[in-house]
């Protein structure tokens, strides 16, 4: 009876979206003056029975070409993919009115915009369809996964799966406000009811890529910041750069991910281990793009495509919107949010958060045994808005609402999940460098290293802010989606110049000239004065350098040996957490660690970075809310230790929950071992 009254429901949608595209072309015959729709039927609508026709046409075509014209484009990147959906729609069109004769265009053009306007009708019906429910589009995706799988019984009383929810950048104390200030509603509703809230602290190189790293290969040794010089082979690595990334996966082959077994990873850096991957920078490159990336399968139906241009468009005026008012009210501190930064923002916020949880969708209908899916929204707006500033806090009700969704799912997966929700790490705000002192680290670091005046002036006008570039996941995802080599990769030194990066407050001064790790006494050989004038710089808080006897800790008024943690006048790290140095003596066995690694300034009184990038909101070092991400786990599950310290310890963590939950139970069937909310599976 399901499957009689499943092919009624489906039959007499068909039949409503194909009315509703036929009245779409009888109006757009109308409006367009590139339309001429036949008109030999019978009054009033002449025009009826040919957009009957083509509409039916059309949408046959569709159905039978578009998976065909999808795997054949799956080679090119997302938003490559994204402006060919369009073309291939037009192409369809016209070969729809090749077939039947019953309408005429005047341009190609026209064919593509008639094309995408019937889709346009199609997505908002089937959406208004939907809507009997609480979450239209959840519905969309559940429907068509349950179309395509029929209801696998063999998951039913399965050991529950494990979905992790990563909120990028997203710090500790930030949640707590949204919570506080309804801003985030679900997420509130799980900290009240059923989960727990604790902090987590990161390694020093607060960010994606090595949280990521170690969380999804329980390894992030050798990962200094977002971009590093690597004197071996005399190249820069950086997260935002495929091949890296793949290379950091292939140094950890021997550790199984956390996603090796029926795992899937999903808008992440890495796999995880995982086969199965969408929109993964370490997938996205060469002739496993496509395929590799997976994210083709969204745009198999073109009303997702239309859906997801139409909110493009939207965030796009949105941030337009948002920076004028900025520079109207003259908020500070900000920086400019022009270029291609309002593209990125809507990449990240809309396409790359579509396909992902789109793709989720799927996973949680088909009952995968591990999800790790990664929503960059929010860090990348607070990168140019600030972290808590009222446009962030939108995009982060957004994401809210994708976690809402998600947990909307599992009610209706065949599988029962807990879920974990949890961030890479914060971040902290402040004007920049650069704002402040008018120089970026670049142009101080080859200021004081120039040996003679003239040379300076000559380098600081040349080699301005070569290594400046400022970094995020969602310029990550987007310059890999457009096959665009990072920058970083891409540059070449002067001989005798350093090398300078930046990753958010955290700076690393390479000296290529120099062999091996340079130590303080080669540094002030080859430039005299460097380190004197960086340590009594305002908005540098400590020096990391290798002397002799052991590196050492360097601050305008003090020192620290990292060894013995022995203080030689004032601490320069007393500001920056009790466990500042165990982070500092970890980062110092890097093979790659930098001959200077420069830690920014932080003003407690402010809570206040001064980040090297041009970034408001910024992430990468130590000083503040960077630092203290968020771990939300169900009650019922085991609590990991406190305090939780690293990246690798949260993969310890994780990998205990997922094989906790891989274990068959063996308790009696009489009560419910799950709780259907989604929020978490209650074990036995």
């Amino acid at each position: 009876m399901r499957t009689v009254g499943g092919l009624l429901r489906i039959l007499v949608e068909f039949l409503v979206l194909w009315g509703s595209s036929a009245l779409a072309l009888v109006v757009l015959d109308r409006v367009l003056d590139g339309v001429t729709l036949d008109r030999s039927g019978f009054a009033p609508i002449p025009t009826l029975p040919a957009a009957l026709v083509l509409a039916l046409v059309f949408g046959l075509l569709n159905a039978a070409l578009w998976p065909v014209m999808m795997r054949l484009m799956s080679w090119i990147g997302p938003v490559l993919l994204f402006v060919g959906v369009f073309l291939a729609g037009g192409a369809i069109m016209l070969l729809t009115l090749y077939l039947v004769p019953v309408a005429t265009v005047d341009r190609p053009g026209d064919a593509i915009v008639l094309a995408a306007l019937v889709s346009l009708v199609t997505s908002v019906i089937s959406g208004a369809i939907a809507s009997r429910s609480d979450t239209a589009y959840r519905l969309m995706q559940v429907r068509r996964h349950r179309f395509r799988l029929r209801r696998n019984a063999t998951l039913v009383g399965a050991p529950p799966g494990l979905l992790c929810i990563q909120i990028d950048g997203l710090g500790y104390d930030v949640l707590r406000w949204a919570i506080a200030d309804g801003v985030t509603p679900r997420l509130a509703t799980l900290v009240r009811e059923t989960h727990r809230l604790v902090p987590w602290y990161t390694d020093w190189s607060s960010q994606t890529g090595a949280t990521q790293l170690g969380v999804l290969h329980g390894s992030n040794h050798n990962v200094p910041a977002f971009r590093w010089y690597d004197k071996t082979t005399g190249r820069i690595s950086v997260f935002s750069n495929p091949a890296d990334n793949e290379q950091r996966e292939l140094e950890r082959a021997d550790r199984p991910g956390l996603l090796a077994h029926d795992g899937v990873s999903r808008g992440n850096l890495f796999t995880g281990g995982a086969q199965d991957n969408v929109l993964v920078v370490s997938r996205m490159r060469g002739a496993r793009l496509g395929g590799g990336a997976g994210y083709s399968a969204y745009f198999a139906d073109p009303a997702s495509a239309l859906r997801t241009f139409i909110r493009m468009i939207a965030e796009l005026q949105r941030e337009l919107r948002q920076s004028l008012r900025q520079k109207r009210k003259d908020v500070r501190p900000r920086v400019p949010r022009g270029g291609m930064y309002p593209f990125v923002r809507a990449f990240a916020t809309v396409l790359a958060t579509d396909v992902t949880a789109a793709a989720v969708v799927g996973d949680l209908i088909k009952g995968r045994a591990v999800v790790y899916l990664d929503l960059i929204g929010y860090d990348e707006v607070s990168h140019h808005s600030g972290i808590s500033r009222p446009e962030t806090l939108s995009v982060l009700a957004k994401v809210d609402d994708i976690v809402a969704m998600l947990l909307a799912v599992t009610e209706q997966s065949d599988r029962s999940y807990h879920v974990v929700v949890l961030s890479d790490h914060g971040q902290s705000q402040g004007a920049t460098f650069l704002q402040r002192y008018g120089e970026s680290l670049g142009q101080l670091v080859i200021r004081l290293a120039a040996r003679s005046e003239s040379a300076d002036r000559h380098r600081h006008e040349r080699r301005a802010d070569t290594f400046a570039q400022p970094g995020g996941e969602g310029r990550a995802y987007a310059a890999a989606s457009m096959h665009a080599a990072p920058a970083e990769e891409q540059a070449h030194t002067v001989a005798g110049e350093p090398i300078v990066l930046g990753s958010g407050n955290l700076g690393l001064v390479y000296f290529p000239h120099l062999p091996g790790r340079a130590d303080i006494d080669a540094i002030e050989a080859a430039h005299p004065g460097l380190l004197a004038g960086l340590r009594e710089h305002p908005g540098i808080g400590f020096l990391l350098v290798a002397a002799p006897g052991g590196s050492v800790v360097l601050g305008p008024h003090g020192r620290v040996d990292v060894t013995t943690g022995e203080v030689t006048g004032r601490n320069p790290l007393e500001v920056m957490g009790l466990d500042a140095l165990s982070k500092i003596r970890r980062t110092d066995t890097f093979g790659n660690v930098a001959d200077i690694m420069v830690g920014g300034a932080y003003w407690p009184e402010t809570d206040e970075v001064a980040a090297f990038e041009e970034q408001i909101g910024s992430h990468g070092g130590m000083g503040g809310p960077q630092s203290t991400p968020f771990l939300l786990y169900p009650a019922t599950l085991p609590p990991p230790p406190e305090p939780l310290k690293g990246a690798e310890n949260i993969h310890e963590v994780l990998v205990g929950w997922r094989d906790l939950s891989s274990r068959p139970s063996t308790a009696a069937t009489g009560h419910d071992a799950t709780t259907r909310s989604g929020d978490a599976a209650r074990m036995e």
